[in-house]
């Protein structure tokens, strides 16, 4: 009975240390994930920031080109009437 009761702990114990071992050694093997998506994250703002400069610079272009459109336009009427 007292050498059941030893193998017995002993087996708990040696499965409590195989578990701990198994949950270290997952845990470090993460960080690569992690970092993975740290680096998404960061090419998604990377990204972001492209699009809306692209986007200001094409803004602008049309501002400025409809601009001189109407200018254009306006002294068309006033080059009509006189």
């Amino acid at each position: 009975m007292r050498k059941k009761l030893k193998t017995l702990l002993f087996s708990l114990l040696l499965f409590a240390m195989l578990g701990m071992s198994g949950v270290s050694f997952s845990q470090t093997s993460d960080s690569g994930a992690k970092e993975d998506a740290k680096q998404a994250g960061r090419d998604a703002k990377d990204a972001a920031k492209n699009t809306g400069k692209a986007v200001k610079k094409g803004s602008k272009k049309a501002a400025h080109k409809s601009a001189k459109e109407t200018r254009k336009g306006a002294e068309k009427v006033e080059n009509k009437t006189d």
